[in-house]
């Protein structure tokens, strides 16, 4: 397995379906703050407070001129249902490959009673305007979390 990619490295670009029939390109983002955040699955409840959370704060990050996507290995007619579901607002991206979860290093060996398998570290990146990984947030807590991105990223978008 590759090293997972730090801040100072170029963040892997990619490509995957979103909700809503969308595409979201990492790429296409360049100029402009992205943070990226890896969930583990759609409707748990630890994922399902991030993403209400990232969404109850998405103006705030808009108005600093930062994109926020979410990505977890669940399809893109997943991520509609559970967008609706809880009405969220923030753009969530289909890597049911987990290709792009790999490329990170989010794609990893977890334990749960007694049971070993591959999933989703809770991760979150902040990408800069040239598409460098600027603040890595590893087995991510959920409680803080979005106000600690948000004043991490509205430092780096002034």
């Amino acid at each position: 397995m590759a090293k997972a990619p730090d801040v100072g490295d170029p963040a892997p670009d990619f490509t995957l379906p979103t909700d809503g029939g969308g595409e979201f390109s990492l790429a296409a983002h360049r100029g402009e703050p992205v943070v990226i955040y890896f969930y583990p699955k759609d409707n748990t409840p630890g994922c399902t407070k991030e993403a209400i959370s990232f969404s109850s704060e998405i103006e705030a990050f808009r108005s600093a001129g930062i994109s926020v996507v979410g990505i977890s290995p669940d399809s893109a007619a997943s991520h509609d249902k559970f967008k609706t579901k809880h009405d969220l607002s923030v753009t969530l991206v289909s890597d049911e490959d987990t290709k792009v979860c790999e490329a990170y290093g989010v794609w990893a060996e977890k334990s749960m009673y007694g049971r070993r398998f591959m999933g989703v570290e809770r991760s979150t990146f902040l990408i800069d305007r040239d598409g460098v990984i600027a603040r890595v947030w590893r087995k991510v807590k959920v409680p803080g979390h979005v106000a600690d991105v948000l004043e991490a990223a509205r430092m780096m978008a002034t």
